[in-house]
């Protein structure tokens, strides 16, 4: 089978590592991909937003699966494209992808089929949503209603500071676009937990649980990122917690769409909060998260292509997802500065020290190969991951391993996994 990946960060370098180790696998492209992905596939110089060139790809090279890993050209409609060519592509269709490209949409759908979330108002007009503001509880929560690289989010504490992130969101237009619509939402107190899906339009298989770490910097202070590392799986995701989100959220909301008239194939990410009142909906994600990807992939025991290929036909129900009994972390080696400005261009060194180690993987981000070796290309570098019987013995290795890595202006945080310490 000829597979064809879109998109070139972290969480496609953690789907390319799995489709290589798929029995299915012949040929492995990735566009545009990045060094590390490279290494295992043939990357092409295509970017995900060029459909055309993308389609005309895949037909050229009879490619038998496309797998689009972000979001950008999910919401854009690249499903619908390929298979308009008669390509069969994993994700969700344009219609569908919206789920994750309009906060109001999804924030609406949870009010109408009863998903537990909190509190929200959406506003299309800056002045309303500063008149609005007279009458909320702080803190609050200011969030653009479209993609924003995963920081479209404002948590404002005072009404100045929500004034001015009004302002900064729908008038300044920081997010661009993302920012034509806001949703205004009540602040929720308590321990984040990511949960990715497969979906097949009407059957959910959930994965191991993980937790991101979005602040830039240590205890969590700093700008929203992209996420700085992860972890899996959360000792705050209990079996008790599981059961809740299980009645009450996942198979709700993959009915919704359902009976929205729009069916969901693909990923499903339920960003949760587990508030005094029971877990909530912090957001929906029409794709893998990265970095969580990076740490739940690598526990995966299924063929990742036969579970896809399931969920583009409709078997879901016959797939037995299992994941490993271990623990993974992940961290993040960036680019000092991240998320504002930061150097570009630096040498990589002892990339090597990973080659042959089981448990351990080294994760490409944003990396370019150059004449003189592999050199950083972005803010987020690489996700060192390693693997360890449990989330302590994980986190050691991750850690450990990320001295491994040497690069200028290197920075990473130094916590991530430390709520570990907190639930035992």
């Amino acid at each position: 089978m000829k597979v064809m990946i879109v998109g070139g960060g972290g969480r496609e370098h953690a789907i390319a590592v799995s489709v290589k180790k798929s029995a299915g696998a012949d040929k492995i492209y990735c566009a545009p991909g990045n060094a590390g992905i490279g290494q295992i596939a043939e990357c092409v110089p295509i970017g995900a937003m060029e459909f055309d060139k993308l389609v005309a790809f895949a037909e050229e090279n009879e490619i038998d699966l496309v797998i689009v890993g972000m979001d950008d050209p999910l919401v854009g409609g690249l499903v619908d494209e390929m298979e308009a060519a008669g390509i069969r592509t994993f994700g969700p269709r344009k219609n569908a992808a919206i789920l994750e490209g309009s906060k109001a949409f999804s924030k609406d759908l949870m009010k109408k089929y009863g998903i537990p979330t909190a509190a929200y108002e959406n506003f299309d007009s800056a002045k309303e949503a500063l008149a609005y503001l007279d009458t909320v509880k702080f803190p609050i929560v200011l969030k653009a209603d479209g993609l924003a690289l995963g920081k479209g989010v404002l948590i404002c504490n005072t009404l100045e500071e929500a004034r001015a992130g009004v302002k900064s969101i729908m008038l300044d237009k920081q997010f661009g676009a993302a920012g034509t619509r806001m949703v205004i939402e009540e602040f929720m107190q308590g321990r984040e937990v990511s949960v990715l899906s497969f979906v097949d339009g009407k059957t959910i298989k959930t994965m191991t649980s993980a937790q991101d770490h979005k602040r830039a910097k240590d205890g969590d202070q700093g700008l929203n990122t992209g996420g700085m590392g992860t972890f899996s799986p959360s000792p705050f995701y209990t079996p008790e917690v599981d059961a809740f989100c299980k009645e009450h959220i996942y198979q709700k909301t993959v009915d919704a769409m359902a009976a929205e008239g729009r069916p969901f194939k693909g990923i499903i990410f339920f960003g949760l909060m587990l508030t005094e009142e029971g877990p909530k909906v912090l957001e929906y994600n029409a794709r893998f998260g990265d970095p969580e990807a990076q740490v739940v992939l690598p526990r995966m025991k299924n063929d990742i292509l036969e579970v896809m290929e399931a969920c583009i036909d409709g078997t879901l129900d016959q797939i037995d997802l299992q994941f490993e009994d271990n623990a993974a972390v992940c961290v993040v080696l960036a680019s000092e500065g991240y998320p504002v400005s930061y150097e570009k261009g630096c040498l990589i060194r002892g990339l090597e020290q990973f080659e042959g180690k089981e448990g351990y993987y080294c994760f490409h981000a944003g990396t370019k190969r150059t004449e003189e070796g592999i050199v950083t290309n972005g803010g987020r570098v690489l996700g060192v991951t390693a693997l360890g019987a449990d989330l302590r013995q994980a986190r050691k290795n991750a850690y450990t391993a990320t001295e491994w890595i040497q690069f200028n202006n290197k920075y990473m945080r130094s916590d991530i996994g430390k709520a570990i310490d907190d639930a035992q």
